[in-house]
């Protein structure tokens, strides 16, 4: 019998990826598919499950098991993630009954969110749920659905992330993990790692909850329907899955209390873990990768978006752009950024914030907004690991994960923090955590499948610059945030 391979697929923002990976770690096969997100309205952000999640993941999967050295027979066992905390409300037999609304990037239901934090207390939420109600949290969007659209709550019985779709396509269960269920706030009691039941009643009467389980565990095979739509042998074992960041912290494994990791992605996005519940009002606290760990999560609203924003207003790529920014000093020639262009979430929640540069002269052009952008990306790491400082948390190292983790990025954000970055081999991310997850739930030795090589140390010249500007990078929020409510508020 051939040895044993390995698949993980991740449903992402703009793009699902996969992998096939051996048994010692190596990566046989990749496969990556696009795909766009709706904005119907401002402020709104949307999946269509079928064709995003679903169609995405056959059509990844098909791809990965026609790869050369890939056998269909060899696959031992599946592995899931995606975007997340998400909301798709599904009918009793699972089928979606609108398309998903997505995690803290859509603020519809800020209504719904205040009223919820009125009616149960904020500090009762943060001491049972471990986080505030903000943008994140699924609760506020279920009681939006069954106000703002009372014929799809009707028929709504059920509802998916899409990791848990996936899993109920694949095996037909009806199963959550527990780090996503303890991000549908306030449903979820962080101390127990149970359903809050009587909460869950009282925002979202009548909703069938999943069954529980972690990440890593196995919670059904492939069934036939399954199989014949994939490729994938029947029989073959699926775990739960979870969303995509924490599937990214195992990829690099920066699963011990202590470890931080450093997702640079379309948002950043940072976890730092404990083997307590950890709370703080500008983060969130949920449950970790491991049964009986914990975690607190941070996550900007934009980071690659924004520079992506850039190379697009500016018709120039990334290789340009870097080369460019690579030549200006720190500082960006007096330039200074707020990332806010999509609101922020942690730390400052404020969906209504809107990005700011000042400092701009005629002298300036798109290298220094461009290495602007990394140093407010950088700025707003260093914000959010305070407020992991501020919580308890300890953070022992940085792990760094993603598209942007061995470039000019992560070199600015080591010195506008202070801190060194390991970067490991595989920096693929949360579909390489899929594998590795599955092969750990079926007894393989993940120990070595992702070592640190290299590891960027903050420069000192730098370091000096940015501890002179990030207080005022503070200060800029302060002092424009009542401009940017007031031009968000006016927008049409």
């Amino acid at each position: 019998m051939s040895d044993p391979l390995f698949l993980g697929v991740d449903i992402g923002t703009g793009s699902s990826k996969g992998v096939v990976v051996r048994a010692d770690g190596r990566v046989l096969a990749r496969a990556t598919r696009p795909h766009r997100t709706a904005t119907p309205r401002p402020g709104w952000f949307e999946h269509d499950a079928e064709t995003v999640w679903w169609a995405d993941f056959t059509a990844v999967v098909r791809e990965l098991l026609a790869a050369e050295g890939v056998a269909a027979r060899a696959v031992a066992g599946v592995g899931v993630s995606g975007i997340g905390p998400c909301l798709l409300p599904a009918d009793a037999a699972g089928r979606p009954l609108r398309p998903a609304i997505l995690y803290g990037v859509d603020t519809r239901a800020t209504a719904e969110i205040a009223e919820l934090t009125a009616e149960l207390g904020a500090a009762e939420i943060l001491a049972r749920g471990g986080s505030p109600l903000t943008s994140q949290a699924v609760g506020p969007k279920l009681r939006w659905l069954a106000r703002r659209e009372p014929e799809v709550w009707r028929r709504t019985r059920r509802f998916f992330m899409a990791s848990s779709l996936l899993v109920h396509r694949l095996t037909g269960e009806y199963r959550l993990d527990h780090h996503s269920a303890s991000q549908c706030d306030p449903l979820y009691d962080l101390d127990a790692r149970r359903w809050n039941e009587d909460w869950a009643q009282r925002v979202a009467p009548g909703l069938g909850l999943p069954e529980l389980a972690w990440p890593g565990e196995v919670v059904g095979t492939v069934h036939a329907a399954a199989a014949e739509a994939t490729g994938l042998p029947e029989g073959t074992p699926v775990t739960a899955g979870t969303i995509d960041a924490w599937a990214e912290a195992a990829s690099v494994g920066a699963l011990d209390p202590g470890d931080t990791m450093v997702m640079y992605g379309s948002t950043m996005f940072l976890t730092a873990m404990g083997d307590r519940p950890m709370r703080h009002p500008a983060l969130w606290g949920t449950t970790g990768v491991r049964p009986g760990s914990y975690c607190l999560a941070a996550g900007m609203a934009t980071s690659g978006s924004l520079t992506e924003w850039l190379r697009d207003l500016t018709g120039s790529d990334f290789a340009t752009l870097l080369a460019e920014a690579e030549r200006i000093p720190p500082g960006a020639r007096g330039l200074l950024m707020l990332p806010y262009f999509a609101g922020e979430r942690t730390p400052v929640f404020d969906p209504r914030a809107r990005g700011t540069v000042i400092g701009l002269t005629l002298h300036h052009g798109r290298a220094e907004l461009y290495r602007a952008a990394l140093e407010a990306t950088a700025f707003g790491v260093r914000h959010n690991l305070e407020a992991f400082a501020d919580a308890g948390a300890r953070i022992d190292r940085l792990v760094a994960v993603g598209g942007g983790a061995r470039s000019l990025w992560t070199a600015t954000v080591s010195a506008a923090t202070g801190r060194p970055q390991c970067v490991p081999a595989e920096t693929v991310g949360a579909s390489f955590g899929d594998a590795a997850l599955v092969a750990g739930a079926l007894g393989a030795d993940t120990e070595d499948w992702n070592p640190v090589v290299a590891t960027v140390a903050p420069d000192e010249e730098w370091r000096a610059v940015y501890d002179t500007r990030y207080p005022l990078y503070r200060e800029l929020y302060e002092a424009t945030r009542h401009i940017g409510h007031a031009l968000a508020d006016s927008a049409p």
